[in-house]
């Protein structure tokens, strides 16, 4: 039995399959213990399998393993608050605070006032090592073994929770990076006790200096104390051996800085589901595929997009399904809105994001997130200007019309307007209280003249941020909205997709069935993927010409020079005796990508595993600074010239073009789900028209039907205005749009 849990900042959303078809069920979420409403979905859920199973079949038994598949926001939350551990962070020596200084590049480049969010390392828990690796890979310094002892005595004394090491150049030779690591498991583990400094001076400054406490730890003025556990330890080149020194740290900083906090939250879980079910954890990472327990405690920075991931999978699954390629995510959930587009190549990774002002680099799906959720807080700035977002009201104390919230929030704006029905329930736990909600937002209007008109500007001023960040990822990147449909989902997207569609010229709004737990669908239909990359550096310079590995260091001059180690000269002689063309590239590449997957296959067995390799390729024009990545194929340039031409809006087919990094992703496909196809039956809906009731739309109040979506039948038409409401999530159908049910139960919305 697989059963998917995303948890949320309001709800905790659960899909599972009962009788072959998928189901819901939706819980308040509990913030200050997670797992606590995750394990409860759990039971409940077994409970009701097990007893429909008992009631087909008398005898029946619980043969059936169990498999909970979790989309997790600990390590998202613990990053934007800035709530993870203390980390320290081991470098090159004379490289320690490149994770301060990061790149040139500013945020807000004309706000002289701009101050950044403090690094995640301060600068007492910095340390470098001696030692040296050229941009070859060739070993120059190797750290000494008391060195190395000495270093691992001032992480003990330093409080730190966690470890990241990042040398430099680890990517081309981990040798060093790996005796450093070693050196850390050896010196954390060699005894029953740490060492605790005594300071000779009487000067209290100098209890803190960590120079101090290193020079009394080598002058054996110690005592003995309790030891302190194990510290989770973080290896770039094990994580992202990649180069860039900066986002490669920064990546492996994040990792570490999760370990404790959200690497723990997974292996409480996951012993916990273990013990009371016998069964296993599978945790859903940003890339949109599903990792074992085990790896997603040791490697948390591949889930800092967990949930938003999940719905990316389910949006493209569900619209695939119906005969929809081109498609813009619209997920809007009760804290944040995430927007992705999806053409006919599907889900589209970067390995470029930023999360909380921080490069992580592992791949991730291209997803963008704005604080405008349900929960966003409506508020004014002493200019008198009306915000909404980015603080939430979140799940304690939730909206005011919970029953609990005293600041207007989106939902209160949606039930003041009559969008939401206070006579129907949110989940079918969450009675809405209108009379609360319009005496609350009446005292918080400030200068706007009525509640309405408040109500009204609350959602205007939402849905400018969302349209927005949905301009971002089309508009921005070359797209053209009108050839897109719009799939919202979350348990608040349908509220405002089809007046997004109006502002972008998107002739279509499409919301699938189970639209508040879709996200959950995701996680359920999610392939098990892991992604394995290396930098190799490789300029394909040109048709007839034998690739050329890049010196590393060479970047950094004008004049740039290619230098080849023999073997590499001796290597891609040979290819070029028997091989011209994209074919004599692709052979040079070929052995990086039969390591890696010689890797990943090793594995994947080890877990049971079958997988299938998809390679791809990162390309730039020599002397580029950023990459586009490609499927590697024979086609690959002139892939490349066109992604480039689409992208940036020009390409240059004559000049030279490197492959940066290599990537394979290892995929194991999951048992697909069958979703019931029914025949399309009448036109008309009487039947799922519960009631009428005022709703305004454009400041005007219009009798508008209630649908009560579960009534609904594949071929129902109607003619908006109209609301449907459903278990999960509510749809708003504004005057002069169009609805059709279609074979599967989704509502497809001409604008």
């Amino acid at each position: 039995m697989r059963i998917a849990i995303d948890t949320g900042g309001t709800f905790t959303d659960c899909v599972y399959l009962n009788n072959g078809a998928p189901a819901v069920l939706k819980l308040l979420s509990t913030p200050g213990d997670p797992a606590k409403s995750v394990l409860e979905a759990i039971r409940a859920i077994t409970a009701r399998v097990w007893a429909a199973l008992q009631a087909r079949a008398s005898g029946a038994r619980k043969s059936e393993c169990l498999e909970v598949r979790h989309g997790t926001t600990i390590g998202t939350n613990a990053l934007l608050e800035r709530k993870g551990a203390r980390v320290a962070f081991v470098t090159t020596s004379g490289f320690e605070d490149t994770i301060a200084i990061g790149r040139q590049a500013r945020q807000d480049l004309y706000n002289w006032m701009a101050t950044p969010k403090p690094c995640l390392v301060p600068p007492e828990l910095r340390f470098g090592v001696n030692e040296r690796v050229s941009a070859e890979g060739e070993i120059l310094i190797s750290p000494g073994a008391q060195e190395l002892a000495e270093l691992s005595e001032q992480v003990r004394l330093s409080g730190a929770e966690s470890i990241a090491i990042s040398l430099l150049f680890s990517f081309a030779n981990p040798k060093n990076e790996k005796q450093v690591a070693a050196a850390f498991r050896q010196g954390l583990c060699a005894s029953d006790t740490v060492v605790e400094q005594t300071p000779p001076t009487s000067n209290p400054m100098e209890a803190h200096n960590p120079e101090v406490g290193a020079r009394n730890v080598s002058e054996k003025s110690v005592r003995r104390t309790q030891a302190q556990p194990n510290l989770p330890i973080s290896i770039s080149h094990e994580i992202l051996p990649e180069f860039r020194e900066y986002e490669r740290a920064a990546t492996v900083v994040v990792n570490a800085y999760l370990a404790p906090k959200a690497g723990g939250y997974v292996h409480r879980l996951e012993s916990a589901i273990q013990n009371e079910h016998g069964g296993s954890l599978y945790v859903m990472q940003s890339s949109g595929g599903i990792i074992s327990g085990k790896l997603a405690s040791t490697e948390p920075v591949r889930t800092v997009l967990s949930g938003p991931a999940g719905g990316v999978i389910g949006a493209h699954r569900v619209a695939q399904l119906a005969g929809f390629e081109n498609i813009i995510g619209f997920d809007m959930g009760g804290t944040s809105t995430d927007v992705s587009l999806i053409d006919s190549s599907g889900p589209r990774t970067t390995s470029e994001a930023r999360v909380s002002e921080i490069p992580i680099s592992v791949p991730m799906l291209d997803i963008h997130t704005v604080g405008a959720g349900g929960g966003s807080l409506a508020w004014f700035d002493r200019g008198g200007i009306l915000h909404v977002g980015p603080a939430s009201a979140g799940a304690d104390p939730g909206p005011i019309c919970y029953g609990r919230g005293e600041q207007p929030t989106v939902t209160d704006a949606n039930l003041v307007l009559g969008r939401l029905d206070p006579d129907l329930t949110l989940a079918g736990t969450v009675q809405l209280d209108e009379e609360r909600t319009r005496r609350f937002i009446d005292k918080a209007r400030g200068p706007i003249s009525s509640l309405d008109e408040f109500a009204a500007g609350i959602i205007r001023v939402a849905e400018a941020e969302m349209e927005k960040a949905i301009r971002l990822i089309s508009v921005e990147r070359g797209h053209d909205p009108r050839e897109f449909t719009l799939v919202c989902f979350g348990g608040a997207g349908p509220l405002h997709a089809c007046s997004l569609a109006r502002a972008l010229g998107i002739p279509r709004v499409f919301v699938p069935a189970m639209p508040g737990a879709l996200s959950a669908l995701g996680i359920l239909m999610s392939d098990v993927v892991r992604d394995y990359s290396r930098t190799v550096m490789i300029e394909l310079t040109s048709q007839d010409e034998v690739p050329a590995k890049v010196s590393f260091a060479s970047f950094a001059r004008p004049s740039r020079t290619l230098r080849l180690k023999a073997s590499d000269h001796n290597a891609s002689a040979k290819v070029a005796d028997k091989l011209s063309g994209s074919d004599q590239m692709r052979s040079f590449l070929e052995p990086y990508f039969a390591e890696l997957e010689t890797k990943a296959a090793a594995e994947f067995h080890r877990e049971g595993l079958t997988g299938v390799a998809a390679r791809s390729v990162d390309l730039r024009y020599a002397g580029q600074g950023y990459e586009l990545n490609i499927p590697f194929a024979a086609t690959m340039l002139n892939d490349f010239h066109a992604a480039h031409r689409k992208r940036y809006g020009h390409a240059d087919e004559t000049r030279g073009v490197e492959a940066v990094n290599v990537r394979v992703r290892m995929i194991a496909r999951s048992e697909q789900i069958k979703f019931p196809r029914n025949q399309r039956g009448p036109s008309k809906c009487d039947q799922a028209i519960t009631k009428q009731k005022k709703v305004m739309f454009e400041g005007k109040w219009i009798h508008t039907p209630i649908l009560q979506r579960d009534l609904l039948v594949p071929g129902n038409e109607f003619a908006g205005p109209a609301i449907v409401h459903e278990y999960s999530a509510t749809t708003v159908v504004p005057p002069g749009c169009t609805v059709d049910v279609d074979e599967y139960s989704n509502l497809v919305i001409k604008i």
